[in-house]
């Protein structure tokens, strides 16, 4: 039996995916995943949340997720109600659990909120009912 060769493969920049599933305002594209790529283990990405633009509530089922803010201030809000909350500045890293219903906030009316984004195995989302911004404390829209 022949196993088929595999080599690295380059997305770039112009190139990247966007066929991999979304959450509102939170706009995820594919670098290496199993969408365009050999992947089969892994995702990761680029997302981003326009000026006082947020996800509505999700989560990423059996997916360990890592991101790392390239640019702005995020907030994940989590927990009960989603009264907790994690603040992310340029140069941070953020680990969330599996199955961990949050709601990711680019918490800047101004800039734009950048992030790396990597999970296992792939880029699972389900969203779930939506909660009034009043609920989000300290969140505001552009």
């Amino acid at each position: 039996m022949t196993q088929q060769r595999v080599v690295p493969v380059v997305t770039r920049s112009a190139e990247l995916d966007e066929g991999t599933q979304q959450s509102g305002d939170c706009v995820r594209k594919s670098g290496v995943s199993p969408q365009h790529t050999p992947a089969t283990k892994i995702w990761f990405g680029r997302v981003t949340n326009e000026p006082g633009h947020r996800s509505p509530p999700h989560h990423h089922q059996e997916c360990e997720t890592g991101g790392y803010v390239l640019k702005g201030h995020g907030r994940i809000y989590f927990g009960d109600d989603y009264k907790e909350y994690i603040d992310m500045f340029e140069g941070d890293f953020v680990f969330v659990p599996p199955f961990m219903p949050h709601v990711e906030v680019n918490m800047s009316t101004t800039e734009e909120l950048v992030w790396l984004t990597c999970r296992t195995p792939d880029n699972l989302v389900e969203n779930l009912e939506d909660v009034p911004d009043e609920a989000l404390e300290g969140y505001r829209r552009a």
